[in-house]
């Protein structure tokens, strides 16, 4: 057989092993992979001894498009993702308005990405206050799963995302069950984060560290709790996203001990920012949860290590540059977020693997192996025979400052701007075309598709 592609001179991070050895493509799937193939190729690409891996899932970007297309559209977006090394993406529901939290917005939302993204996408759709009757055909529509806020979240302005009280948690658990899909959900106690900062701004406490005092670990602790309880009611899956605390990650685990379906990820900050960096960086670092303390970093690192954490997401949250700063710096004022996902491969690689903590296997478990698993994303997260041929190249010996002009974000902005890396993302190829080569830029014009989750297709369907 004849190779359309042939990647040589790499290593091959495999599932389970790092092969020095070549890769065979066709058709935009790896049909080979060998220490020494010996099939002609009608391309071929020299790695220069680079690692090549499955290209990242992130299961966890805020796209804004459309109604905000401004903070981040596909094109935009995508291009930031791939030149990371992120060849696929799961787009949450919020913040583009209107919310895609209906059929009809799901299958708009899908029209636009299709042609302006340049990696393959997914799509969330949401579960909201008044909107059950929606959920069964989103996900005959080919939702992921769903997202729900158990935090506060939204404004007045019509179409917003808005959070769900405990009712509306039960009721949307039960319709979501149906589905055999998974709600991913936001956990913090709302009454307790709301009250907690009402009390720190009548007190004119706005700084920094009042924003992280208002939102203290044990809120994130206790509404996983909550959710667990009423998800094992209901039989709904769960998946609970950017766990901040090795606590919380403790109490999922015990759930699945037990015998529940429930997964859990972390993100690239939580594991790489503290509450310290969040000082020196300023409102750039802004999230919520919020950033911990060294302490409860460290516990949360624990919990990864022991494999507790099914993968590593960015929950890349963009915003003009405006939204981030205020007239009177009140923190509480400005918009949370981080801008991210270009760096998810790079910095996690830098703070997992070039640490020591993690081997390069356990690396691309977290953040392609996985991914696909939960998800459903059945032709991707590993390179093996008959997997898509989506690969991201990184040279670990490659230093470099992140500045805005390496940026591709709508607004170049990130908390990330001013850190060196100690590795670099050099070329990223999606179902066998090189989409991105750090040398070149990107070639072509996008070819992003969207994708269904196989895990449940086909009782979606029924």
């Amino acid at each position: 057989m004849k190779f359309d592609t042939l990647i040589y001179n790499a290593r091959v991070v495999s599932p389970n092993e790092v092969i020095e050895g070549q890769i065979g493509i066709k058709d935009g799937k790896i049909v080979a992979v060998g220490e020494q193939l010996t099939e002609d190729a009608d391309h071929k690409i020299d790695a220069h001894n680079n690692y090549v891996m499955p290209g990242m899932i992130d299961a966890h970007v805020h796209i804004n498009e459309p109604g905000r297309g401004d903070w981040e559209d596909y094109t935009t977006g995508s291009k930031a993702l791939a030149a990371g090394g992120t060849t696929s993406m799961i787009v949450m529901p919020l913040n583009a308005l209107p919310a895609r939290t209906s059929s009809e917005e799901f299958r708009k939302h899908r029209d636009i990405a299709e042609g302006k993204s340049y990696i393959d996408f997914a799509l969330y759709g949401g579960l909201v206050p008044g909107n059950l009757a929606e959920i069964s055909q989103m996900a005959k529509d080919g939702a992921a799963g769903f997202k729900a806020f158990m935090a506060t979240t939204g404004s007045d302005i019509p179409g917003e995302f808005h959070n769900v009280d405990d009712y509306e948690l039960y009721r949307g658990m039960q319709e979501i069950q149906k589905t055999g899909l998974k709600l991913l959900l936001h956990a913090e106690n709302p009454v307790l984060t709301d009250r907690f900062a009402e009390e720190k701004i009548q007190q004119g406490k706005t700084k920094i560290q009042d924003y992280v005092d208002s939102r203290p670990p044990f809120v994130e602790v206790e509404a996983v709790r909550r959710a667990l309880y009423l998800g094992k009611l209901t039989g709904c899956r769960l998946h609970f996203v950017h766990l901040s605390t090795g606590e919380s990650v403790k109490e999922v685990l015990k759930a699945r001990l037990a015998g529940q379906d429930v997964t859990c990820e972390t993100c690239v900050h939580y594991l790489t920012l503290t509450r310290d960096d969040f000082e020196k960086i300023g409102p750039l670092a802004k999230c919520s949860p919020a950033l911990r303390s060294k302490d409860v970093m460290e516990t949360l690192w624990d919990e990864v290590l022991k494999g507790n954490v099914d993968l590593v997401t960015s929950d890349h949250s963009p915003a003009p540059e405006s939204m981030k700063h205020s007239a009177d710096d009140n923190i509480f004022d400005i918009w949370g977020g981080i801008s991210g996902a270009q760096n998810n491969v790079d910095l996690f690689y830098d703070v997992a693997v070039k640490s020591g903590r993690l081997t390069i296997n356990q690396f691309s478990k977290l953040i392609s192996e996985n991914p696909a698993k939960v998800f459903g994303l059945q032709d991707k997260g590993t390179i093996e025979v008959g997997k898509d041929a989506d690969l991201l190249f990184l040279d670990p010996d490659q230093s470099y400052t992140l500045t805005k002009e390496d940026m591709y974000y709508k607004n170049k902005i990130s908390a990330y701007e001013g850190f060196q890396i100690n590795c670099r993302v050099t070329q990223t190829i999606l179902r066998g075309k090189t989409i991105f080569d750090l040398a070149d830029g990107f070639d072509g014009n996008p070819t992003g598709t969207f994708l269904t989750n196989q895990n449940v297709s086909s009782k979606v369907t029924e």
